[in-house]
């Protein structure tokens, strides 16, 4: 099917739902952190978003809806160019080009499939192995299942980091190319918002990829 047709609300949605993913992954990792306060520290937070279900359970959905138009907008708007631009670019338009900005279709869907895992693994809790268990204070043990799950080369934490560069990489050409559709940039404001994207994407691989590789060499444990 689809979907927007027209080019213009394509990339205004395309736009939209990349900010309000851009929020939540904000929101995400400040939550994360509270994983280098100790077991206390992210028990606690787990334990207030379980007293806030139905607003924890409203933001999944609409984030849900979100990663859904995002990607299948971005899937059909890849199949059109590849239709419609059967030639190779030209080579100024190569040089222009990063490998961010070429591969966000497949960075986009590495997310998406890691999206899938991360809910399987610590939100629904259906993955194999999953350590379950609860604190000396009766709260879910969020702490002991997050170190157990990094202990140790495994899968997890390959699929970790492998999303969390993709993450990376999107981000540095997708913040950049959010305010560009929205019509927020000019040729002034561009590097800025291209510059602005890169740290941000930085400090979301520093931040997320630290807790699964500080858990692997020893640092974090109980």
């Amino acid at each position: 099917m689809q979907l927007f047709s027209d080019s213009i609300g394509r990339k205004v949605v395309m736009a939209v739902t990349g900010l309000l993913m851009v929020l939540f992954v904000v929101g995400h990792l400040l939550g994360n952190l509270t994983i280098f306060a100790g077991e206390n520290g992210i028990n606690a937070y787990a334990a207030r978003l379980h007293e806030l279900g139905p607003v924890v359970w409203g933001t999944r959905v609409v984030m849900g809806v979100a990663v859904i138009l995002h990607l299948v907008i971005s899937i059909q708007i890849t199949l059109e160019n590849g239709a419609a631009k059967p030639i190779r670019y030209k080579e100024t338009r190569q040089l222009k080009a990063t490998f961010a900005s070429r591969n966000m279709i497949w960075t986009g869907l590495i997310i998406g499939a890691f999206v899938t895992y991360h809910l399987l693994h610590f939100t629904f809790r259906t993955t194999p192995g999953v350590l379950l268990g609860t604190d000396a204070e009766g709260r879910f043990d969020v702490f002991g299942m997050v170190v157990d799950a990094f202990r140790g080369l495994n899968v997890a934490v390959v699929v970790y980091v492998v999303a969390m560069i993709s993450l990376f990489l999107h981000l540095s050409h997708g913040i950049q190319s959010t305010f560009q559709s929205l019509g927020l940039s000019n040729s002034a404001l561009l590097p800025k918002y291209g510059a602005g994207g890169k740290w941000l994407s930085a400090l979301f691989l520093v931040g997320y990829g630290s807790i699964p590789v500080l858990i692997f060499l020893g640092l974090l444990s109980h």
